[in-house]
């Protein structure tokens, strides 16, 4: 049911790997087509269908967000950074980057501003399409559960006092101009010293993206029976003085004690509800008094949880001593 889907991301996955290696011979129409056996005309008219907008400027897009990066954490030649995207010009390669982003690549590298970068598409998920999982739980990982001491720093964010759930939480901010998924990941993508970013280009965890969850009187009840607002963004340095797009909030967040729950590595796949399952018990069972600790449900602390399965699955939850 769902056969193209899948054809597509494979498609989706094929670019981001040959822009990061650097393969222009790879992606070409007649190369990305013959690696799903289909012509040229078919493969672009689903990918269009399916993903919304032409191959051809999803892969500039792409390109122009991968070099971005480059100019913004390298100090390398523009021309290099030009050519190694597959620009014929320093100039070709300026006309594109102020076109997509209103600032040339020389002035973004002195003042690097959030832009909207073209995050990468996923257009099959299992767990959005209702599939469920693939076979059994492969992973043998405990869950580590441990105290640690946050420094303070700032979280720049957007916020729902109404969602329930990653799914519900987007499609709702969807309604609000300028602050549906894409664009959201978009800026955060583009945003220069986050302190979670590990260098991935990912918008599902890999660039320092990770969900919140405010104490606060005007949120929903959580299922342990704290008032929360949802938000999503990402952790920065408390000294940070970038721009603040006109769309999120910046908050600053004192140093806290938190209680950590983390799995390792998965495979998202055949282990996500599974994982999710696994972590959601350890928590639910914890025996915070026999530590010596409750959960701090204070106004305005802050609970984070990092999805990113090449690493782990995180809650990071306010505590205090008792």
């Amino acid at each position: 049911m769902y056969e193209w889907q899948q054809q597509i991301q494979i498609i989706v996955d094929e670019i981001d790997e040959c822009i990061r290696q650097h393969r222009d011979d790879a992606l070409t129409l007649r190369s990305l087509s013959g690696k799903l056996g289909y012509s040229e005309y078919y493969m672009t008219r689903k990918f269009r269908e399916i993903s919304g907008l032409p191959l051809r400027d999803y892969l500039r897009l792409r390109r122009l967000a991968f070099a971005l990066w480059d100019v913004r954490d390298s100090s390398r030649n523009l021309l290099d950074i030009a050519v190694d995207y597959g620009f014929s010009s320093h100039e070709a390669f300026t006309r594109a980057f102020k076109a997509t982003y209103g600032i040339t690549p020389g002035e973004y590298r002195k003042n690097p501003v959030p832009v909207v970068l073209r995050t990468k598409i996923h257009p099959f998920d299992r767990y959005f399409f209702g599939l469920g999982e693939i076979g059994m739980m492969k992973s043998t990982e405990d869950i580590k559960i441990y105290f640690v001491t946050v420094p303070a720093h700032k979280f720049l964010h957007i916020r729902n006092y109404e969602s329930i759930g990653y799914w519900d939480f987007w499609q709702k901010q969807s309604q609000i101009p300028g602050q549906d998924c894409e664009t959201i990941s978009g800026l955060l993508d583009s945003i220069k010293g986050k302190l979670d970013d590990e260098g991935g280009s990912e918008s599902n965890g890999g660039s320092g993206q990770l969900a919140g969850f405010l104490n606060d009187p005007k949120g929903r009840l959580c299922s342990w029976g704290i008032p929360l607002a949802e938000c999503y963004g990402v952790r920065l340095p408390l000294d940070y003085q970038g721009e603040v797009p006109p769309q999120m909030l910046m908050m600053e967040v004192p140093e806290g004690e938190y209680i950590v729950f983390e799995h390792g590595p998965f495979d998202y796949e055949q282990e996500n509800r599974s994982v999710e399952e696994k972590v959601e018990e350890a928590m639910n069972t914890f025996d915070y008094e026999k530590a010596g600790y409750c959960l701090d449900t204070t106004p305005g602390r802050i609970a984070y949880l990092y999805h990113d399965p090449e690493r782990f699955w995180k809650y990071v939850r306010p505590v205090r001593k008792l």
